[in-house]
């Protein structure tokens, strides 16, 4: 009996039906993830003016999701390395799905953050399985390309949040773009019929006749491949505790490096997310203007991170993260200068080119950096722990806010991240085994 080796079959496929179809289904996954997420910065005007809350309360709440997305990347990032990819893409799904559709019944401040915290936990969770699916049926040549064109999805849900928002909260009031998140729950049959399980995990579970199946429709030229023997590189994990391996085998350096390039990114992501609209209310722009920032922000970030993507897969993800961190921090200064209408949303747009784009870009780059077995555990660390930054977004931009500082002020707080971030990401992915 003759042996394939996948891992070698994927990487050397052509991009086909099989490849437009994950693409999709990832991608709608990621969608109503964004949506979801970027949800409480499209309320949050309408639900200070009548909870009364302060910008500290205001921005405490925005960070209940925010943590639950860290403890849930760091939980279901190992565990679909042990149970598979679809069943804890299912999981996450549901949480995110249901929790934030209940979330537009909550009459309370409590009732809201819990719902918001539930939501995290799938919102955080999904993001590293969907990236590492994503990566491992990718051809390489295109394999940053196509999980950037997936992860832009995000952007895609922030925009389409910002969108009924704008549409629905004048008529119908702010809970009823939290009743539109039940969707993905109601798909969720479907999502998972379509969805294949990771390649690795099917040929570890000794699942060889649903591996071949999908590997038929990878590689159809290669005519039926069911009779065949896989082989499939799990790399190389020198500890059996996943989370121990990711500093194993000369990657100590490389992982903190990613780590806090992650947080130093999400905070820039969510202080921006979270009060962009806010402090252009604040600049004399009505709510309609305000928001349309917010939409302006994630148009930039879909370009950035498929442009991203394109120069990745020709160059390096960590030439063109620098690059990209330098343009986050200067695009975010300049935000707090008085400029002509255009230029403002040309700074917006670059601004989410790079924090959002480059966000998005570490992934794809995190995704190919580790091995196989310990692929969603990196990324879901790496995540998770930017989180962290994500929760602190926020909070510093309402703690700023409340100090009644100089608007530019704001902004210039919300650029020193992305100075840091360019310094890490130099130095990360120098050592390691980039995946093998």
């Amino acid at each position: 009996m003759s042996q394939i080796d996948v891992h070698k079959l994927i990487d050397e496929a052509r991009f086909n039906k099989f490849h437009w179809g994950l693409l999709f289904w990832c991608g709608l996954i990621i969608i109503f993830d964004g949506y979801d997420l970027v949800i409480y910065g499209v309320v949050l005007p309408k639900l200070m003016a009548e909870w009364q809350l302060s910008p500290m309360q205001a921005g405490t709440l925005g960070s209940y999701a925010l943590f639950g997305m860290m403890f849930g990347a760091m939980f279901f990032g190992p565990l679909s390395d042990k149970i598979g990819r679809k069943k804890t893409i299912a999981m996450c799904v549901t949480l995110f799905s249901f929790f934030t559709f209940i979330n537009g019944f909550a009459e309370n401040l409590t009732q809201f953050g819990i719902c918001r915290f539930i939501a995290g936990l799938g919102i955080g969770g999904v993001m590293p399985n969907v990236v590492a699916l994503m990566t491992e049926y990718s051809p390489k040549k295109i394999r940053s390309l196509l999980v950037t064109i997936m992860f832009s999805g995000y952007s895609v849900g922030g925009m389409l949040s910002a969108g009924v928002g704008i549409y629905l909260i004048p008529t119908y009031g702010w809970p009823s773009v939290f009743f539109v998140a039940i969707i993905p729950l109601l798909l969720l049959p479907i999502i998972l019929y379509y969805l294949p399980e990771s390649p690795g995990f099917l040929i570890k579970s000794n699942r060889n006749s649903d591996a071949g199946k999908i590997l038929k429709k990878i590689a159809p030229e290669r005519g039926t491949l069911l009779s065949n023997e896989y082989i499939y590189p799990l790399g190389k994990a020198s500890s059996s505790v996943p989370l121990v391996s990711l500093f194993k085998d000369g990657r100590v350096l490389s992982t903190l490096m990613f780590w806090t390039s992650f947080f130093m990114c999400l905070l820039m992501v969510y202080a921006l997310g979270s009060w962009l609209p806010k402090l252009m209310n604040k600049a004399g722009y009505e709510m309609g203007s305000s928001l349309m920032f917010l939409m302006v922000l994630n148009i930039g970030a879909i370009f950035g991170a498929v442009g991203g993507g394109w120069l990745a897969d020709k160059f390096h993800p960590r030439k063109v993260l620098t690059i990209f961190f330098i343009c986050a921090a200067a695009s975010i200064s300049l935000l707090g200068v008085k400029s002509p209408f255009i230029v403002l949303n040309l700074l917006v747009a670059i601004a989410g080119a790079t924090t959002i784009g480059s966000q998005i870009l570490l992934y794809a780059y995190v995704a190919q950096y580790y091995p196989l077995k310990i692929r969603s555990t990196g990324i879901g660390w790496a995540s998770g722990i930017g989180r962290v930054g994500a929760i602190l977004g926020p909070v510093l931009g309402g703690t700023l806010l409340s100090l009644g500082l100089p608007l530019e002020f704001n902004f210039y707080a919300f650029a020193i991240p992305g100075a840091i971030a360019c310094i890490a990401i130099s130095l990360a992915g120098k050592s390691g085994h980039d995946g093998k």
